[in-house]
Protein backbone atom coordinates (compact mmCIF):
# COMPACT_ATOMS: atom_id res chain seq x y z
CA UNK A 1 0.00 0.00 0.00
CA UNK A 2 1.32 3.29 -0.89
CA UNK A 3 2.61 5.49 2.39
CA UNK A 4 2.20 8.65 1.29
CA UNK A 5 -0.86 10.06 3.14
CA UNK A 6 -3.66 11.77 1.51
CA UNK A 7 -4.72 15.38 2.87
CA UNK A 8 -8.37 16.17 3.14
CA UNK A 9 -9.75 19.93 3.21
CA UNK A 10 -13.35 20.46 5.15
CA UNK A 11 -15.14 23.94 4.79
CA UNK A 12 -18.05 23.53 7.54
CA UNK A 13 -21.28 24.72 7.13
CA UNK A 14 -22.58 28.32 7.72
CA UNK A 15 -20.95 29.63 11.04
CA UNK A 16 -19.93 26.29 12.12
CA UNK A 17 -16.81 24.93 13.28
CA UNK A 18 -14.55 22.02 13.78
CA UNK A 19 -16.97 19.94 15.38
CA UNK A 20 -19.54 18.92 12.99
CA UNK A 21 -16.42 16.69 11.44
CA UNK A 22 -16.28 15.14 14.71
CA UNK A 23 -17.63 11.90 13.59
CA UNK A 24 -16.33 11.45 10.36
CA UNK A 25 -12.97 8.80 11.03
CA UNK A 26 -10.76 8.02 8.11
CA UNK A 27 -7.69 5.77 8.15
CA UNK A 28 -4.05 6.70 9.16
CA UNK A 29 -3.20 7.31 5.93
CA UNK A 30 -5.21 10.32 5.45
CA UNK A 31 -4.92 13.29 7.10
CA UNK A 32 -7.54 15.64 8.02
CA UNK A 33 -7.44 19.46 7.94
CA UNK A 34 -10.35 21.57 8.96
CA UNK A 35 -10.76 25.17 7.45
CA UNK A 36 -12.11 27.97 9.98
CA UNK A 37 -14.04 30.32 8.64
CA UNK A 38 -12.06 33.88 7.76
CA UNK A 39 -13.83 37.12 8.58
CA UNK A 40 -14.56 38.60 5.41
CA UNK A 41 -13.36 42.01 3.79
CA UNK A 42 -16.27 44.89 3.72
CA UNK A 43 -17.57 44.70 0.58
CA UNK A 44 -15.42 41.70 -0.36
CA UNK A 45 -16.89 39.16 -3.10
CA UNK A 46 -17.31 35.68 -2.98
CA UNK A 47 -14.70 35.01 -5.86
CA UNK A 48 -11.99 37.03 -3.91
CA UNK A 49 -12.78 35.65 -0.48
CA UNK A 50 -12.57 32.12 -1.75
CA UNK A 51 -8.87 33.05 -3.04
CA UNK A 52 -8.39 33.42 0.48
CA UNK A 53 -9.74 30.86 1.38
CA UNK A 54 -7.73 28.71 -0.98
CA UNK A 55 -4.36 29.66 0.02
CA UNK A 56 -5.15 27.42 3.66
CA UNK A 57 -4.99 24.81 1.05
CA UNK A 58 -1.04 23.98 1.08
CA UNK A 59 -0.54 20.23 -0.98
CA UNK A 60 -1.04 20.03 -4.37
CA UNK A 61 -3.92 17.00 -5.54
CA UNK A 62 -5.32 17.26 -2.02
CA UNK A 63 -9.12 15.98 -1.64
CA UNK A 64 -11.76 19.34 -0.37
CA UNK A 65 -14.77 18.62 1.06
CA UNK A 66 -17.44 21.32 1.52
CA UNK A 67 -20.92 20.72 3.66
CA UNK A 68 -24.23 23.14 2.99
CA UNK A 69 -22.61 27.03 2.52
CA UNK A 70 -19.03 25.73 2.92
CA UNK A 71 -19.77 23.49 -0.42
CA UNK A 72 -20.76 26.54 -2.01
CA UNK A 73 -16.88 28.08 -0.87
CA UNK A 74 -15.17 25.00 -1.34
CA UNK A 75 -16.59 25.20 -5.45
CA UNK A 76 -15.43 28.50 -5.57
CA UNK A 77 -12.47 27.56 -3.86
CA UNK A 78 -11.51 25.03 -6.38
CA UNK A 79 -11.28 27.52 -9.19
CA UNK A 80 -7.62 28.10 -8.24
CA UNK A 81 -6.59 24.86 -6.68
CA UNK A 82 -5.79 21.84 -8.45
CA UNK A 83 -7.50 18.87 -6.38
CA UNK A 84 -7.35 15.17 -6.31
CA UNK A 85 -11.41 15.25 -5.87
CA UNK A 86 -13.82 18.62 -5.08
CA UNK A 87 -16.51 16.50 -2.51
CA UNK A 88 -20.00 18.89 -1.77
CA UNK A 89 -22.11 16.80 1.24
CA UNK A 90 -25.96 18.45 1.66
CA UNK A 91 -25.37 21.48 -0.51
CA UNK A 92 -25.77 22.85 -3.94
CA UNK A 93 -23.62 22.88 -7.68
CA UNK A 94 -26.15 25.69 -9.24
CA UNK A 95 -28.41 28.93 -8.28
CA UNK A 96 -30.93 26.41 -10.08
CA UNK A 97 -30.81 23.78 -7.33
CA UNK A 98 -31.56 26.53 -4.98
CA UNK A 99 -34.83 26.26 -2.78
CA UNK A 100 -37.93 28.40 -4.02
CA UNK A 101 -37.72 30.04 -0.52
CA UNK A 102 -34.15 31.30 -0.85
CA UNK A 103 -34.67 32.52 -4.20
CA UNK A 104 -37.25 34.35 -2.97
CA UNK A 105 -35.54 35.75 -0.34
CA UNK A 106 -32.75 36.60 -2.38
CA UNK A 107 -35.40 38.67 -4.96
CA UNK A 108 -36.92 40.70 -2.02
CA UNK A 109 -33.54 41.18 0.06
CA UNK A 110 -35.59 39.19 2.99
CA UNK A 111 -32.64 37.86 4.21
CA UNK A 112 -31.38 41.59 4.81
CA UNK A 113 -34.02 41.21 7.90
CA UNK A 114 -32.04 38.61 9.86
CA UNK A 115 -30.93 40.47 13.42
CA UNK A 116 -27.42 38.98 13.04
CA UNK A 117 -26.03 41.97 15.39
CA UNK A 118 -27.69 39.88 18.18
CA UNK A 119 -27.06 36.16 18.25
CA UNK A 120 -27.01 34.38 14.95
CA UNK A 121 -30.79 32.92 15.71
CA UNK A 122 -31.12 29.18 13.76
CA UNK A 123 -34.84 29.89 13.88
CA UNK A 124 -34.30 32.88 11.90
CA UNK A 125 -32.02 31.15 9.24
CA UNK A 126 -35.07 28.62 9.11
CA UNK A 127 -37.29 30.82 7.73
CA UNK A 128 -35.01 31.38 4.53
CA UNK A 129 -34.12 27.64 4.11
CA UNK A 130 -30.66 28.31 5.51
CA UNK A 131 -31.03 25.91 8.74
CA UNK A 132 -32.94 22.75 10.11
CA UNK A 133 -36.87 22.74 10.66
CA UNK A 134 -37.36 20.17 13.39
CA UNK A 135 -36.68 21.51 17.10
CA UNK A 136 -34.33 18.72 17.56
CA UNK A 137 -32.36 19.28 14.66
CA UNK A 138 -32.58 22.72 15.57
CA UNK A 139 -30.99 22.43 19.33
CA UNK A 140 -28.24 19.88 17.85
CA UNK A 141 -27.27 22.31 14.80
CA UNK A 142 -26.96 24.94 17.22
CA UNK A 143 -24.48 23.62 19.42
CA UNK A 144 -21.95 23.76 16.46
CA UNK A 145 -22.49 27.51 15.30
CA UNK A 146 -19.68 29.29 16.56
CA UNK A 147 -19.04 32.07 14.97
CA UNK A 148 -20.73 34.66 15.68
CA UNK A 149 -19.07 37.61 14.11
CA UNK A 150 -21.78 40.28 12.75
CA UNK A 151 -19.92 41.05 9.58
CA UNK A 152 -19.20 37.68 8.54
CA UNK A 153 -22.97 36.57 9.31
CA UNK A 154 -24.43 39.26 6.94
CA UNK A 155 -22.22 38.15 4.38
CA UNK A 156 -22.35 34.82 4.50
CA UNK A 157 -26.51 34.85 4.41
CA UNK A 158 -25.91 36.94 1.31
CA UNK A 159 -23.77 35.30 -0.65
CA UNK A 160 -25.32 32.18 0.02
CA UNK A 161 -29.05 33.35 -1.18
CA UNK A 162 -27.43 35.38 -3.94
CA UNK A 163 -25.23 32.95 -5.74
CA UNK A 164 -24.89 33.54 -9.02
CA UNK A 165 -23.04 30.28 -10.69
CA UNK A 166 -24.99 28.70 -13.31
CA UNK A 167 -22.97 26.00 -14.43
CA UNK A 168 -21.67 22.99 -12.04
CA UNK A 169 -18.19 23.11 -11.46
CA UNK A 170 -16.71 19.90 -13.54
CA UNK A 171 -15.88 16.48 -11.55
CA UNK A 172 -17.64 18.01 -8.25
CA UNK A 173 -18.79 15.03 -6.34
CA UNK A 174 -22.21 15.29 -4.64
CA UNK A 175 -23.22 13.35 -1.53
CA UNK A 176 -26.93 14.12 -1.02
CA UNK A 177 -29.35 13.50 2.16
CA UNK A 178 -32.78 11.95 0.83
CA UNK A 179 -34.61 13.48 3.47
CA UNK A 180 -32.72 17.14 3.46
CA UNK A 181 -35.03 20.15 4.16
CA UNK A 182 -32.65 22.84 3.42
CA UNK A 183 -31.86 21.51 -0.21
CA UNK A 184 -34.68 19.28 -0.61
CA UNK A 185 -33.14 16.88 -3.06
CA UNK A 186 -36.20 16.95 -5.68
CA UNK A 187 -34.26 20.12 -6.91
CA UNK A 188 -31.11 18.38 -6.97
CA UNK A 189 -29.32 16.54 -9.74
CA UNK A 190 -26.62 14.04 -9.85
CA UNK A 191 -25.86 13.01 -6.33
CA UNK A 192 -24.98 10.28 -3.84
CA UNK A 193 -27.85 9.91 -2.49
CA UNK A 194 -27.81 8.87 1.57
CA UNK A 195 -30.89 7.38 2.50
CA UNK A 196 -32.60 9.14 5.65
CA UNK A 197 -30.19 11.38 5.34
CA UNK A 198 -31.01 15.56 6.91
CA UNK A 199 -28.96 18.50 6.51
CA UNK A 200 -27.60 17.37 9.54
CA UNK A 201 -26.27 14.13 8.38
CA UNK A 202 -22.67 14.92 8.75
CA UNK A 203 -23.23 14.78 12.57
CA UNK A 204 -25.56 11.34 12.79
CA UNK A 205 -24.67 9.46 9.78
CA UNK A 206 -20.79 9.95 10.46
CA UNK A 207 -19.80 6.38 9.45
CA UNK A 208 -22.03 6.38 6.54
CA UNK A 209 -20.54 9.23 5.16
CA UNK A 210 -17.04 8.55 5.80
CA UNK A 211 -17.45 4.80 4.10
CA UNK A 212 -18.30 7.05 0.93
CA UNK A 213 -16.06 9.68 1.41
CA UNK A 214 -13.67 6.73 0.87
CA UNK A 215 -15.17 5.22 -2.39
CA UNK A 216 -15.21 8.77 -3.87
CA UNK A 217 -11.96 9.15 -2.91
CA UNK A 218 -9.88 6.02 -4.01
CA UNK A 219 -12.12 4.89 -6.75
Amino acid sequence: MNSEKTHLYFVPGMAAGSEIFRNIKLPRNYEIHILEWLIPEKGESLKDYAQRMALCVKENGAVLVGVSFGGVVAQEMSVFLNLKKLIIISSVKTRNELPRRMKLASFTKAYKLIPTSLVLSVEDLTKFSVGPKSKKRLSLYQQYLHVRDKQYLDWALEKMVTWERKKKIENVVHIHGEKDMVFPIKYIEGCEVINGGTHIMILNKGQEISKKLLEIIEE
